[in-house]
């Protein structure tokens, strides 16, 4: 019974959002109560049920459901401490992410369609969290690429069509590219379960070139999503989707995946040891610092306000690359844990741009000087999400770019500390202008368009608290790092399963 019981527990998180999704469709666009119940229902009871997974994973206990398709060819969903890393980010997020949305949403069309695919996103997130192998893995990948595109094409503008074109260019290109490599692999060795430590260090020596060969065509697919330079060129176009759905793709699902994926190909497939020997991190590591310097510098010439933050995106999610590709624990910690830092705070960001677009027309950086004293709270919010990104204490990205520099100085790379520095540096350059100019500069007679006259509170409730959430998120991560349950305690569990 127990057993079973261990079996129904990741499939009840994967349909915690399956279902609503597919019963938000066929909700008529004015049925607000109804598809509000069916989205704060599955985000809610999603919740409760990873905080289970997660309480029950911290004790050793493990949950597995496996459906077999054909022989040596199964859907295996199971829950792991990184896995868990992963569903918790995504879970949290989302909540968070649809109460804006819902108010972000209130006078839009297709409402029904959004909220639909909206709800698959997150599941396909949760399948490739939870995915116990590669086969599983490559399939709710490439469920996340189909469910994605209506949400970034919502609008229906030619510029929303063209961003979302090139969106399904570059991930379908990359989805078939790591089916290649899966489909390699698994013809070498048979079915490529996640497994600690790796599984292919006790392969033959003659199979270490066709290895190697996998290893680019698997970090290739996954590069796309994850925004490794040159495989970026998709993100800064999908910009002009909603910013409910910049948030999703930058904190909870597109981008994370692919990094997700990168941590997963390291540690579980090919074995940090392994590929270390193998020189695959030195690959990966030159990668990541290469995506990290350009992403910061595009970003300090982009006057619009969403398209700076896509390269920011670029560049930050790289540093979770770098701590993989830096051989020893310390490093581990810092880039797992940046995978949880790097979503609270981009999410903040985000939502607070959503807000100074939707409450006063405002899209560019170029337009918000003063802004700061008509939206002081989002304002707030944004510049909690901006010094973290920068490596400010005690926010959360400060402990993520310390733990990354201490494990680079631990593996005797101490070229990655000047990649950390000059990244660092120029976070400032394109964050601190930012803020110089919301809350010191003088606001301008006009706005471009006020949506709501002042009141009490800046912009509708629904758009305020959510950033707000996120932006204390920031802080509490940063300091009660070291409390029970924290994403860098967490991570430190899983680098000691991985360097026992």
């Amino acid at each position: 019974m127990m057993e079973t019981l261990d079996s129904l527990l990741p499939v009840a998180i994967l349909l915690s959002s399956l279902l609503p999704g597919l019963a938000i469709f066929m909700v008529a666009e004015d049925s607000h109560w109804l598809r509000g119940l069916l989205n704060m229902t599955g985000a809610l009871v999603k919740l409760v049920l990873v905080g289970m997974l997660v309480w029950g994973v911290y004790h050793d206990h493990s949950y597995d459901a496996e459906l077999v398709l054909a022989p040596g060819l199964s859907l295996v969903l199971q829950a792991d401490a990184l896995s868990v890393l992963f569903v918790t980010l995504s879970s949290v997020l989302w909540l968070v992410t649809t109460v804006y949305a819902i108010g972000y949403l209130e006078h839009s069309p297709n409402r029904s369609r959004f909220f639909g695919f909206f709800s698959l996103c997150v599941t396909a997130t949760i399948g490739i969290a939870l995915a116990g192998n590669l086969f599983t893995f490559v399939v709710f990948y490439e469920i996340l690429t189909l469910a994605t595109y209506p949400l970034v094409s919502h609008r229906g503008t030619p510029d929303a069509t063209a961003g979302a074109r090139a969106y399904l260019a570059y991930t379908m290109t990359g989805g078939a590219v790591l089916m290649i490599g899966a489909v390699w692999l698994q013809t070498l060795i048979g079915p490529v379960d996640f497994t600690q430590g790796g599984l292919l260090a006790e392969q033959p020596e003659a199979l270490h070139g066709q290895f190697i060969i996998i290893f680019v065509l698997l970090l290739a697919g996954l590069g796309v999503k994850a925004a490794l330079v040159p495989l970026h060129g998709w993100l800064p176009r999908s910009m002009v989707a909603p910013a409910p759905v910049s948030a999703l793709l930058h904190a909870v699902a597109v981008v994370k995946a692919g990094a997700f994926g990168i941590v997963r190909l390291v540690y579980d497939i090919y074995g940090v040891e392994f590929a270390h020997a193998l020189g695959l991190l030195t690959l990966l590591g030159v990668l990541a610092s290469v995506t990290i310097l350009y992403g910061s510098i595009m970003a300090l010439s982009q006057d619009g306000l969403k398209k700076r933050l896509a390269y920011s995106t670029v560049s930050q999610v790289s540093y979770i690359a770098l701590g993989a590709s830096i051989f020893g624990p310390v490093a581990t910690i810092g880039g797992m844990v940046h995978l949880v830092h790097q979503g609270i705070m981009k999410i903040t960001l985000f939502l607070c741009a959503g807000n100074y677009a939707e409450t006063l027309g405002v899209h560019k950086v170029s337009e918000m000087d003063g802004i700061g004293r008509r939206m002081p709270w989002t304002t707030l919010a944004f510049s909690v999400g901006a010094l973290g990104m920068i490596g400010i204490p005690p926010i959360a990205g400060f402990i993520s770019k310390w733990y990354l520099g201490l494990g680079a100085i631990k593996a005797d790379m101490p070229w990655v500390l000047l990649v950390l520095g000059a990244s660092t540096l120029l976070n400032a350059a394109y964050f601190l202008p930012i803020l110089f100019r919301a809350w010191f500069r003088e606001p301008p007679p006009h706005w471009p368009h006020e949506d709501i006259p002042r009141r009490r509170l800046e912009t509708h409730a629904t758009l305020l608290w959510p950033p707000l959430i996120t932006a204390a998120l920031c802080l509490l991560a940063g300091l009660f790092a070291a409390a029970p349950f924290s994403p860098l305690e967490w991570t430190t569990l899983i680098a000691r399963r991985e360097y026992p």
